[in-house]
């Protein structure tokens, strides 16, 4: 695979070379959107391919994508894109097993790397700007990097790799939220000004706000302008938010 060379200070300040990835969840049936996600359209593509598009042209030389329902039509179509710089992996019994059997999935399948980041395939339009504000705060120790708008910690969290033995190995219940529990003290959190990182596609009516909203202008530029307002009320942040999150504890982290 690709690999994206990131330069970077070590905890010791001395510059050293990085490689960064990303992992990309599309294993899932869409239930509730009524339709097959990774194949609808928005902005003259695919959502998947905003998706790997985003991160590819944001600081990640690769990216592994997990598919599952419907394997066959999405994994063609992403190595006629992308050829060797998005490895495809299937989980195989994605009809029975959560978002954290897909995560173990695709981190056994992931090249050797320093970081990746970590989101799901119907997040679209995160902005370049929010992928390469978490890079700047690699300083070559062991860190979970989140995201995080009006205080929320959201999606795509920069995980670094030496985590990947742990998430192999975890089968406790509330998934890697009730992992990073036990990291507390190494999370970063960074604010930056892009709703996009609220933005994830579950049923028609996001599909088809996202779409109103995207559709006719870049998408990275839209997020921007859309981002202008600095503050969100609460409830309509609870409203318009398709996170996974469930609790809306200032804690509560994706996965």
């Amino acid at each position: 695979m690709y690999r994206y060379t990131f330069f970077q200070k070590d905890e010791s300040g001395v510059l050293c070379i990085e490689t960064i990835r990303a992992l990309i969840l599309a294993a899932g049936l869409s239930t509730r959107m009524q339709d097959f996600k990774p194949l609808m359209p928005l902005c003259g593509k695919t959502l998947i391919e905003n998706t790997v598009d985003s991160v590819l042209q944001s600081g990640a030389g690769s990216a592994v994508v997990v598919t599952g329902y419907r394997a066959d039509e999405v994994e063609p179509l992403l190595r006629e894109r992308y050829g060797e710089r998005v490895l495809c992996v299937k989980n195989e019994v994605y009809a029975v097993t959560d978002m954290l059997a897909s995560i173990r999935t695709g981190c056994r399948a992931m090249p050797p790397c320093d970081a990746f980041f970590l989101l799901p395939g119907d997040m679209p339009v995160i902005r370049e700007t929010t992928f390469r504000a978490l890079l700047a705060k690699r300083d070559g120790q062991k860190r979970i990097i989140f995201p995080t708008l009006s205080g929320y910690r959201k999606h795509p969290p920069l995980i670094d790799s030496r985590y990947i033995p742990e998430i192999l190995s975890f089968y406790g219940e509330g998934g890697l939220r009730s992992l990073w529990k036990r990291h507390e003290d190494e999370i970063v959190e960074v604010p930056v000004d892009d709703v996009g990182i609220w933005v994830d596609l579950d049923t028609q009516e996001q599909y088809k706000t996202c779409k109103s909203k995207y559709e006719y202008m870049p998408i990275w530029k839209e997020s921007a302008s859309l981002s202008s307002k600095k503050t969100i009320p609460r409830r309509s942040r609870a409203e318009a938010s398709t996170s996974v999150i469930t609790s809306r504890r200032r804690t509560a982290d994706p996965f």
